[in-house]
C-alpha cells in the first residue's frame, strides 16, 4: 500500500526531516509570483502602492502581468524591501550576474 508524503516524513529522523523541509522552503522561495512574494513579505497591495506612488488597483494589475519591464519589476521589488538581480545561466559556464540593465534610482 502506498504511503502519503506525511507518513514518509513522519518516519524520518528529525534531523533529516528538518533538512528536507528547509530545502523545500528554499525551492518554494525560488519560484514565487509577485503576488506570492508580496504576501510572503507580509505586505498589502495598498502598502506597495503607497511606496510606488500608484493605486492599489495598479499593484493588482502588475501582479497579474506576465510581461513586465525590468525597470518596473525592479521598482516593485524595491518597494517590497528587496533588490532585483538578473542572472544569465548557461550550460557550459557559471551563472553571470548582469549589470547596467535598467539601473534606475528609486
Amino acid at each position: 500500500m502506498a504511503k502519503s508524503l506525511d507518513e514518509v516524513l513522519a518516519g524520518l529522523e528529525p534531523v533529516r526531516r528538518r533538512k528536507i523541509e528547509e530545502r523545500a522552503s528554499q525551492l518554494i522561495a525560488e519560484e514565487l509570483s509577485l503576488r506570492e512574494l508580496r504576501k510572503a513579505r507580509e505586505l498589502t497591495q495598498a502598502q506597495v502602492a503607497a511606496t510606488l506612488g500608484i493605486t492599489q488597483d495598479g499593484v493588482s494589475r502588475l501582479e497579474k502581468r506576465s510581461d513586465l519591464l525590468i525597470s518596473t519589476l525592479r521598482k516593485t521589488i524595491k518597494a517590497m524591501g528587496g533588490d532585483l538581480k538578473l542572472v544569465a545561466s548557461f550550460p557550459d559556464q557559471a551563472p553571470v550576474e548582469l549589470s547596467g540593465i535598467s539601473d534606475t534610482k528609486f
